[in-house]
C-alpha cells in the first residue's frame, strides 16, 4: 500500500518484464481490483511535457467567455462531445449538479466502413485554441493505448486470452473528458464538486488532478483520500467491468469533496480517461466469474443499452 492510500504497480512490468515479472503485476493487479477497485500506475506512457501542456490549454478554454464555451455544446449529444455546461451531470440517485463543468474528447480511429463510424459523432474542434484539439488527441490515444494493456492483465488474471478484450475496445467508444470545478462563491448547499458515484464504461484512467479532493470509498466503509504522485495515474474498475465479472472485480464509490471554505477560491481541474467498449460488446456475466458461492448477477445486457441507461440516470440524456 502507497502512501497515497492505493496499491501502486509498474506496467513495464507486465509490458517489458520478464515471465515472473508479468506474472506478479497480473496477481498484484487482479487482487487490488477484488478488493478496492483502485490501483496506481507507472511507465503508463504519458509524458511529462503531455501533461503539462494538456493541463495548460485545458485552462486556457475553461478560462473563454462561457458564450464561446456555449459554441461548443450539443445537447443532442448527450455529453458524449464537446462542452458540458456547469452543474448540468449529477450523479445517479441525486437532483442537484455536481458543481463542474466539462468538454469531452472522442473515438478518432473508427474507419468508414467500420459499422462503429454509424454511432459515434464527430469530434468538437476548438476554433480558439488547436493545441487543445491536438494535445486531447495526442493524450487520448496514449491513454487507450495503456488502457488496452491494463485489460491484457485483467483478461489473464480472469482466466481468458490475453487478447480477449481487444477486438471489444479496439476503435471503442471510449471518452476523454477535461474537468473543470469553479471556484466556489456561495454556499453550495448538498451541491457537492462530484457526489459519490461508480465510473460507467471498463476502466478509468486519471492523470493527477490540479488539487486535491478524490477519496474512495473502502470495504470498512471509509472514506480514504487519493492523490495520484507526479509520475503515477490512477486506474479504476467501472460498472462495466464489474458486471462482465460478475462483481469479482470491484467497481469502488467515489467521490470529489468541497475543499475548506478557506479554500474555496481554489478552482480544480481534472482530466480522465474513460475506457469504454464498442456498443455491440454483450456484458454477459462470464462463465468464469459464476460459479454456486457466486450466482449469475446480472441480467444480459450490450454495452450500448447500458450505456444509455446510465446516461439518463445522471440527466445527460433524455
Amino acid at each position: 500500500m502507497d502512501a497515497i492510500g492505493i496499491p501502486s504497480l509498474d506496467l513495464a512490468d507486465f509490458t517489458t518484464g520478464n515471465a515472473k515479472q508479468r506474472e506478479n503485476f497480473v496477481r498484484d493487479l487482479g487482487k487490488a481490483y477484488e478488493e478496492i477497485g483502485f490501483v496506481a500506475i507507472r511507465n503508463h506512457g504519458l509524458s511529462d511535457d503531455l501533461v503539462d501542456s494538456l493541463y495548460q490549454e485545458v485552462q486556457k478554454f475553461f478560462s473563454l467567455p462561457v458564450e464561446v464555451k456555449k459554441k461548443y455544446e450539443q445537447p443532442e449529444l448527450a455529453g458524449q462531445r464537446g462542452y458540458v455546461s456547469f452543474g448540468k451531470e449529477h450523479a445517479k440517485g441525486r437532483n442537484a449538479g455536481d458543481l463542474k463543468e466539462f468538454w469531452q474528447f472522442g473515438q478518432y480511429e473508427v474507419q468508414a466502413e467500420d459499422t462503429a463510424s454509424d454511432h459515434y459523432p464527430d469530434n468538437i474542434m476548438v476554433d480558439e485554441l488547436p493545441e487543445f484539439n491536438r494535445r486531447g488527441k495526442e493524450a487520448y490515444q496514449t491513454l487507450e493505448r495503456t488502457g488496452l494493456h491494463m485489460l491484457r492483465a485483467l483478461a489473464l488474471y480472469i482466466g481468458l486470452d490475453e487478447n480477449y478484450f481487444e477486438s471489444h475496445v479496439q476503435a471503442g467508444n471510449s471518452i476523454l473528458r477535461a474537468i473543470h470545478y469553479p471556484p466556489i462563491t456561495q454556499d453550495p448547499g448538498d451541491a457537492v464538486r462530484a457526489a459519490e458515484h461508480e465510473d460507467i464504461n471498463l476502466i478509468t484512467l486519471l492523470m493527477g488532478a490540479s488539487a486535491d479532493g478524490l477519496q474512495v470509498l473502502n470495504r470498512n466503509s471509509q472514506w480514504v483520500s487519493v492523490t495520484a504522485l507526479p509520475d503515477m495515474i490512477v486506474v479504476n474498475v467501472g460498472d462495466m467491468l464489474q458486471r462482465l465479472t460478475n462483481n469479482r472485480l470491484r467497481s469502488t464509490t467515489h467521490r470529489v469533496i468541497n475543499p475548506p471554505q478557506s479554500e474555496w477560491a481554489k478552482p480544480r481541474f481534472s482530466i480522465p480517461f474513460f475506457l469504454h467498449p464498442r456498443s455491440d460488446m454483450p456484458l454477459n456475466c462470464l462463465s468464469q466469474c459464476i460459479d454456486d458461492s457466486r450466482p449469475k448477477a446480472y441480467e444480459d445486457i450490450t454495452a450500448g443499452e447500458y450505456l444509455d441507461e446510465r446516461l439518463r440516470e445522471i440527466g445527460l440524456k433524455k
